[in-house]
């Protein structure tokens, strides 16, 4: 699916020009200020300049030795990958190639929900029964924003955090043993730090206002865990399978082995633990009348926290974290087996530094070292590998990704941010992310699924059409932070600090973006593999601003700059639910695929899960894809990602855009822009219209010459919102807006504006329906912080049939602060009793 959200044209502004991305240099090419995704190429028509407004977010000023597209290989929209990643040149290549392949894995996890919730990152391909809506998983969602964070194009995670903070993934939820009885919302199903996610964030990209913003919801998170927590012990209590952890040595030693042992547990407190610092520090940064106090409690909170984790947790002898069961355990005895969780406490700088002989169980081979590893738990248990091998999901021993990731991020603190010690080292890290690398591997190709065996090169959790990529973990943000150092500061500063082994000499870091700036690193023993000069090499936005001759540790100080948000942008065609309208249909479908996976939200390119539209076999000469929006709707703006799975699908050498107007007519869209001109495989395929069109629907005919079957992985309409308004059409809380056939009814639409604004709303209705306002239409000042309610009288047609639901969209005009156009719209249902 296209993974950007980019300025749309309304209201008559032609659309010309062509994008323009600048082709990566090679390696050893001399590094100086360049613009990888330059700004749009301007032209002109009819005597008149227009700017085709970019499709990804702008790279600016930044360094060009590196050749991207080499390093890309293959990868559909390798264009997003310019425009979004930093990228990485690495001596070890298992290494190299997975980190390339772990972005993948966030684009297809990527899922466009529709206009009001926006981007979420999934963790399955497809929706499981478990799944919040549009099938958001907050296991592992913190993972989702630590990993993604170093993406440039900001929405994505502004989207998703507000999802589990704000939107239907705090909503409420059953409190059932299949969806975790202990609680009724969706953000506490599973164990969940956001608040430290947030911060670690905020530290990469420097958009603190956005952070400070989510206060009261991180708080109200926060204080959810409040019926987990124990005052006799002084923690919170966790069930392991709530912790995303079922079939574990704490559980195995309960009745119920998926759904029992209950415990305190190194997880949840060291979560809390972590949220409540960041909290803290959120607070004291907002620096209101009030927040050092609340501050000061959410420190003491974490203090407590820590005293009593080391009291109850902490095993001397064993020189480990431990579970500590909850029930038929007077005395608070600790299990005997250590678990890799017990790593966790470092990964929030909750552990003291006296604590570290625990990490030498990380290489014991009777501890957690395997060949595959860290295993889950340790090889001296009794619980090791027990039935891990009879099916999914045990966590006794295998190695598994979303563990791994925690103890590698633990281990880069332990060994960046604690004293030095005698325990692990820096070849400790290398050994254990490259053991971690080389399980990302299926029939010689890179993957990730659910669970990889700690001692043979083979996942044993991996079912087809469900752990594909699957999206439960991080790696990128282990080599970026960990291997490469890069440690992300509150203030205008960066440490650099490599964990990559010494004896490497070469590696480098291009144009990773970092408080609005684009940061390069190159390590060049002799200055001879980059051409840069040797040593440690620091640039920042194209310029050089240090050299150093050795992997020493090094905190810079940086510019400041203004950060501009990026436009809101709304896809009209999207429906992730599959239900109602948007509906597509064709004229032949393969049996696999659907009409409706098209625009699912998501733009998948491996074979399965089929997320894709195909007419494979079809005995058609060719064949068309509709898409019904279910009430006129405008159009400016369209993209087609076109499936080619090398074989029997192959991408289209031309196709048709046509819509549909009243009489049910359809015509040729008019004044299109293509770019590119032809289908392109691997290429997001965008339309741009001279003029914008209102249309119930959208029909695609694409053809081969030769013939053969065509497919479609997403198809897209978007438009730029307005993100100062928000619009509703008042409907009763139980239900659709109630209309009564050929009669008029009064409807009320509400539009409140966060800065004053100049609005001209329109209700747009169904054929031979009418919408009249109760006054006469004009541009209208919304003054800040007021309701603007227009009335209208709408009927609906004598014979329509009762219980039917229609769709009626309100559009609000506005500008912004220049030429900037706007359309912001909202869809609501309407029925007959």
């Amino acid at each position: 699916m296209a993974l950007d959200r980019r300025r749309l044209l309304h209201r008559g502004t032609a659309a010309l020009g062509s994008l323009a991305l600048g082709g990566a240099l090679p390696a050893r090419a001399a590094a100086r200020a360049t613009a990888p995704s330059s700004p749009a190429d301007k032209t002109t028509t009819a005597g008149e300049a227009s700017t085709v407004p970019p499709m990804y977010p702008p790279v600016g000023c930044g360094t060009a030795f590196l050749d991207h597209r080499s390093l890309l290989a293959d990868l559909p929209e390798p264009e997003w990958y310019e425009a979004n990643i930093p990228f990485v040149d690495l001596p070890d290549t298992a290494i190299r190639d997975t980190y390339y392949y772990r972005w993948r894995v966030i684009k297809h996890a990527l899922k466009y929900t529709g206009p009001q919730e926006g981007w979420i990152l999934s963790e399955f391909l497809g929706p499981v029964g478990y799944s919040a809506p549009h099938g958001g998983i907050v296991a592992a969602a913190a993972h989702h924003i630590r990993e993604a964070r170093w993406l440039r194009d900001h929405r994505y995670l502004d989207d998703y955090i507000a999802y589990w903070l704000r939107g239907s993934g705090a909503g409420p939820k059953p409190a059932t043993d299949f969806l975790n009885k202990n609680t009724t919302d969706w953000a506490h199903q599973y164990s969940f730090w956001i608040a430290d996610a947030v911060v670690a964030r905020a530290t990469a990209d420097g958009r603190w206002e956005h952070a400070l913003g989510l206060l009261p919801e991180l708080e109200r998170q926060w204080n959810g865990w409040a019926p987990q927590f124990d005052d006799e012990v002084g923690l919170y209590w966790q069930t392991p399978v709530w912790d995303a952890m079922e079939y574990t040595a704490s559980s195995y030693q309960s009745d119920d082995p998926y759904h029992g042992g209950d415990g305190f547990r190194p997880t949840l407190n060291a979560y809390q633990y972590g949220d409540a610092k960041a909290i803290a520090a959120l607070l004291r940064r907002r620096g209101q009348r009030g927040d050092d106090t609340k501050a000061d409690h959410y420190d003491a909170r974490a203090r407590a926290l820590r005293v009593n984790q080391e009291r109850r947790l902490w095993d001397e002898e064993a020189r480990f974290y431990k579970h500590v069961m909850r029930e038929g355990n007077p005395e608070r005895h600790k299990i005997v087996d250590r678990e890799q969780m017990g790593f966790l406490p470092w990964y929030f700088h909750m552990a003291p530094a006296g604590n570290a002989a625990a990490w030498s169980q990380l290489r014991d081979p009777q501890g957690f070292s395997a060949p595959f590893g860290p295993t889950t738990v340790e090889r001296r248990s009794p619980w090791f590998m027990y039935q891990a091998l009879d099916g999914c999901c045990r966590w006794d021993g295998p190695s598994w990704p979303f563990a791994t990731s925690q103890t590698l991020t633990a281990l880069a603190n332990l060994l960046i941010d604690y004293p030095a010690q005698s325990h692990v080292d820096r070849t400790d890290y290398y050994a254990t992310l490259r053991s971690y690398a080389l399980t990302h591997r299926k029939a010689g190709k890179p993957y990730v699924a659910e669970a990889h065996h700690p001692d043979e090169d083979r996942w044993i959790y991996d079912s087809r059409g469900h752990s594909e990529d699957y999206n439960h973990s991080t790696f990128n943000d282990l080599v970026l932070s960990g291997l490469l150092g890069i440690r992300p500061q509150p203030d205008a500063s960066v440490a650099i600090a490599p964990l990559a082994p010494l004896e490497w000499d070469h590696f480098a870091l291009e144009n990773l973006a970092y408080h609005g700036h684009n940061l390069s690193v190159v390590w060049d023993r002799t200055g001879r593999h980059y051409g840069q000069g040797a040593g440690l090499t620091v640039w920042l936005n194209g310029r050089r601003i240090h050299r150093q001759a050795d992997l020493k540790p090094v905190t810079l100080d940086i510019d400041r700059t203004e950060q501009h948000p990026l436009p809101h942008e709304a896809d009209d065609l999207a429906n992730v639910e599959q239900e109602g309208c948007p509906l597509a249909r064709a004229s032949y479908t393969f049996p696999l695929d659907s009409p409706a996976k098209a625009i699912d939200g998501q733009d998948l390119h491996i074979d399965t899960p089929s997320s894709r539209w195909t007419n494979f076999d079809s005995p058609n000469a060719s064949d068309w894809l509709t898409v019904d929006f279910g009430v006129p709707t405008p159009v400016s703006d369209l993209r087609i990602s076109f499936y080619d799975d090398g074989g029997g699908v192959r991408t289209p050498d031309s196709y048709e855009l046509e819509y549909l107007e009243q009489g049910g007519r359809w015509h040729p869209v008019p004044g299109q822009r293509r770019i590119p001109e032809t289908p392109r495989r691997g290429s997001l395929n965008r339309i741009l219209l001279d003029q914008p069109i209102a249309t119930t629907a959208l029909r695609l005919t694409a053809v081969r010459t030769s013939g053969g079957a065509v497919g479609v992985s997403a198809w897209q309409s978007w438009r730029t919102e307005d993100p100062r308004l928000t619009i509703a059409v008042e409907t009763p809380p139980d239900g659709p807006v109630p209309v009564e056939p050929g009669r008029a009814v009064e409807l009320t639409t509400v539009i409140r504006a966060t800065t004053t604004t100049v609005v001209s709303s329109e209700l747009i209705v169904p054929e031979r329906w009418t919408a009249v306002p109760r006054r006469p239409i004009r541009p209208t000042l919304a003054r800040a912080g007021r309701t603007l309610r227009t009335r209208w009288l709408v009927t609906a047609p004598a014979d329509l049939p009762h219980a039917l639901p229609q769709r009626l969209r309100l559009l609000v005009r506005s500008r912004g602060k220049g030429a900037e156009q706007f359309v912001t719209s909202v869809v609501a249902e309407a029925q007959a009793d």
